[in-house]
């Protein structure tokens, strides 16, 4: 599995060079979630992604020097900070979701639909039990 992500990740980076997309697939990773749910907190987006709060923190701090998100107080709680889109990221949902598209060819290539549904169900079911046996060490 560490092969493959490293192999999948190096060919999706080329990728994004290729289609002059400046963020990294981690940072994609952020606004792919800000795409479904815009204003969300820390919290939240760090669920989503499955990031830890300092490494999202982080890549929060350089996406936001880009100009692709800002932070917001919320208006309902003034302790919580929310995370919202910008103008500029407009083009590059859409160019992502393509790139992301393009990238799932090649990573399925050969199987059936099938197939795919299945192994997708499997890592789901692996995810799902990764994280509930970190849960349950914290």
């Amino acid at each position: 599995m560490a092969k493959i992500r490293q192999v999948a990740g190096r060919i999706f980076e080329r990728m994004l060079k290729d289609y002059a997309i400046e963020i990294s697939s981690a940072q994609g990773r952020i606004m792919f979630a800000l795409w479904q749910k815009d204003g969300v907190s820390i919290y939240e987006l760090a669920k989503k992604t499955q990031l830890k709060k300092s490494t999202l923190t982080s890549m929060l701090d350089r996406l936001e020097k880009m100009g692709y998100v800002r932070r917001q107080r919320s208006e309902k709680d003034r302790r919580k900070i929310l995370i919202h889109r910008t103008s500029k990221d407009e083009n590059l949902e859409s160019e992502y979701v393509r790139l992301s598209q393009e990238h799932a060819k090649i990573f399925y290539h050969g199987f059936t639909e099938e197939q795919i549904e299945r192994f997708e169900m499997d890592l789901k079911q692996i995810l799902n039990n990764l994280m509930d046996y970190e849960s349950n060490a914290d």
